[in-house]
């Protein structure tokens, strides 16, 4: 169960670090034309979707990120709970 916890929790990480960079490319227009951008646009994007139609923008500033940071960090915790409770 240790070994399921360690790459659930890597997966988690690992799609956090892809939202950041997702919004970090915002500043910079061009690179949202890369490949990566394109990539990190196909699977960021439907997670980000949701939030943005619920939490208006602030002026210009966009905050639904960082509540889907959040949320995927509570629904992280959630998991972490469910699994060591089956321990």
């Amino acid at each position: 169960m240790v070994y399921l916890w360690t790459v659930i929790d890597f997966l988690f990480s690992v799609y956090q670090f892809m939202v950041i960079a997702y919004v970090l490319m915002s500043w910079v227009p061009q690179m949202r034309d890369t490949a990566i951008g394109q990539l990190l646009e196909r699977l960021v994007e439907p997670y980000l979707s949701p939030f943005r139609r619920f939490i208006p923008t602030l002026g210009f500033i966009d905050i639904s990120p960082i509540v889907a940071l959040i949320a995927l960090s509570l629904a992280k915790d959630g998991l972490r709970a469910l699994i060591l409770m089956v321990i």
